[in-house]
């Protein structure tokens, strides 16, 4: 049964498989048996073991909650023979895995988003608007997609940046799009709330840009939201917005946090990939 102080929401590991078991293994952590692991996605690539990540969470059973980001909706679109794997792709070894199949399936049946003791978790972001109630609803639709027969034509048409805002009144892939660029993809957005992918660092840096929760009159006011993605934010612990992608890809670290007092453990991590070849 998980309650508050049994749970941990973990950072992006993108495949660094070593220093989620060594965080896993810290006596805050590893001292209850029944602790319950939220992730905020991110799960493979780019780090040495991806596969190895996917089994250890896997193995984790009804412990673990993952939500999907960007990189592991890649990996689905990967396997799915829609886009072909990048220089600094590291996902032979699940791909390859005699039980390739298998792994796939249990990665397209992870949620979008998930809540709980008033805490919403996502990969990168959640659209200004958008309340608990229609994040979790829209997510929904996403994950139906991903979850149904048709779910390769769902990742044929998840790319690109447009539109770039949200209307109720789309439908079809360009709803899907909105919905998996906001959850996925998001970082900064203009004072109205229309998403910008082009500016990946720091805040401060873009301009009249500003990141997404910090657009004015934000309709989730009362709850937390979690997420990951903006290595270059960093850690990030406010009441209305926790960011735990701590840039353990990178050389930095990886970041656990317990919901109940967001009490923050963390190991460090080795540098697998250069931030200067992205």
């Amino acid at each position: 049964m998980s309650n508050k102080s049994n749970i941990w929401i973990i950072g992006d590991i993108q495949g660094c498989c070593s220093p989620l078991a060594e965080l896993l293994a810290q006596p805050e952590i590893a001292g209850n048996p029944d602790a319950q692991f939220w992730f905020a996605g991110d799960l493979v690539n780019r780090g040495p073991n991806s596969l190895g990540t996917l089994r250890l969470i896997m193995s984790l059973g009804e412990r673990a909650i993952a939500v999907l980001g960007n990189h592991d909706l890649h990996l689905l679109a990967v396997a799915a023979g829609i886009k072909k794997p990048g220089k600094s792709d590291t996902l032979n070894g699940i791909l390859e895995a005699p039980d390739s199949a298998g792994l796939i399936d249990w990665l397209r049946r992870r949620p979008m988003a998930h809540y709980a003791h008033h805490h919403l978790l996502v990969h990168a972001g959640v659209l200004p608007k958008w309340s608990v109630n229609k994040t979790l609803a829209l997510a929904a639709e996403v994950e139906s997609a991903l979850r149904g027969p048709d779910w390769k034509s769902l990742l044929q048409k998840m790319y690109g940046n447009e539109p770039v805002r949200w209307k109720d009144a789309y439908n079809g892939s360009k709803r899907l799009r909105v919905i998996i660029n906001a959850l996925t993809r998001m970082r900064m957005c203009n004072s109205r709330g229309h998403m910008e992918f082009a500016q990946k660092g720091p805040p401060g840096h873009g301009g009249e840009l500003m990141p997404w929760f910090d657009v004015p009159n934000r309709a989730i006011r009362d709850d937390t939201i979690v997420f990951g993605h903006w290595s270059t934010l960093g850690l990030l612990l406010r009441p209305d917005v926790i960011c735990l992608d701590t840039g353990c890809i990178w050389g930095g670290k990886l970041t656990a946090l317990r919901l109940s007092d967001h009490k923050v453990v963390q190991v460090g991590c080795a540098q697998y990939q250069n931030p200067t070849e992205h």
